[in-house]
């Protein structure tokens, strides 16, 4: 692969790579990754995720948003902490992480539903595409979605892993792309038979690192530098080549990031 490819979604501001986030970096470069996008959980990790895009200028770069699982009874108060940051001069690139997550529990539901709606009405206020996180929320989010559809830029649907249905539920919404990473690569996953599907002009490439790692590196910390395994076996489900992955994907990006990201 000539072509460099564009990591959409890591966590380097956790823990797991805080003794070698340099080396971390620097494998990723000389794998060809060009930009790594780094989303945040709550304020706290905004703020990490904006020194390190500090640390490592024009190659990672920050978002902020209230995760489905952080939202909690004092969601309201963090929000409102949340939309000072944007309404003043800021450097996020994207409102995420964002969303709705019901998988383990519907105990803040109603706030879940209440907070996602609100940043929803950010991405349109301020223009920023939206890092969205579904779990067990699918006929919710896009039911929000639909009321705010033609004010919104886009976004990415990050973490598909489902059938083709439900990607078509996602893809109604034409500016918005699917975030795909290592699960593409699992013995079990559905996705190589699900890809060829979606249009290729509808997919960006994640790590969700340090989760969710590839073949042949699952279970280890996932990082940027992995992201050329799911390449390979995205080449391989449309029956292209690696560096047309890449440029498709570059562009995909570049279309919904762009306003904020430089290319």
């Amino acid at each position: 692969m000539t072509t460099e490819i564009i990591d959409t979604h890591i966590h380097l501001d956790v823990d797991d790579y805080r003794d070698d986030l340099d080396e971390v970096i620097a494998r990723a470069k000389a794998a060809g990754v060009s930009k790594v996008f780094i989303p945040a959980i709550d304020e706290p990790s905004g703020d990490a995720a904006l020194l390190l895009a500090q640390r490592y200028p024009n190659y990672a770069f920050a978002m902020m948003g209230l995760h489905p699982e952080e939202v909690k009874a004092d969601y309201a108060e963090v929000l409102k902490r949340m939309k000072r940051r944007f309404d003043m001069p800021h450097p996020f690139i994207a409102i995420g992480e964002v969303g709705l997550d019901f998988y383990w529990s519907r105990e803040f539901e109603k706030q879940q539903l209440e907070a996602f709606e609100e940043q929803v009405r950010w991405s349109a206020e301020y223009g920023l595409p939206l890092m969205i996180h579904c779990r067990k929320g699918q006929n919710e989010m896009v039911h929000i979605i639909k009321k705010y559809e033609k004010e919104l830029p886009g976004g990415v649907f990050h973490c598909f892993t489902g059938n083709e249905r439900e990607a078509d539920a996602f893809l109604q919404f034409d500016k918005f792309v699917l975030g795909i990473g290592g699960v593409l690569t699992f013995k079990k996953s559905n996705l190589p038979s699900v890809l060829p599907h979606i249009p290729l002009s509808r997919i960006v490439l994640e790590t969700d690192g340090p989760y969710m790692a590839p073949v042949p590196m699952r279970g280890k910390r996932n990082e940027s530098s992995y992201l050329t395994h799911v390449v390979e076996v995205m080449a391989s489900a449309y029956a292209t080549t690696t560096d047309e992955i890449a440029r498709q994907t570059n562009e995909n990006v570049k279309r919904v990031f762009g306003a904020r990201v430089p290319f």
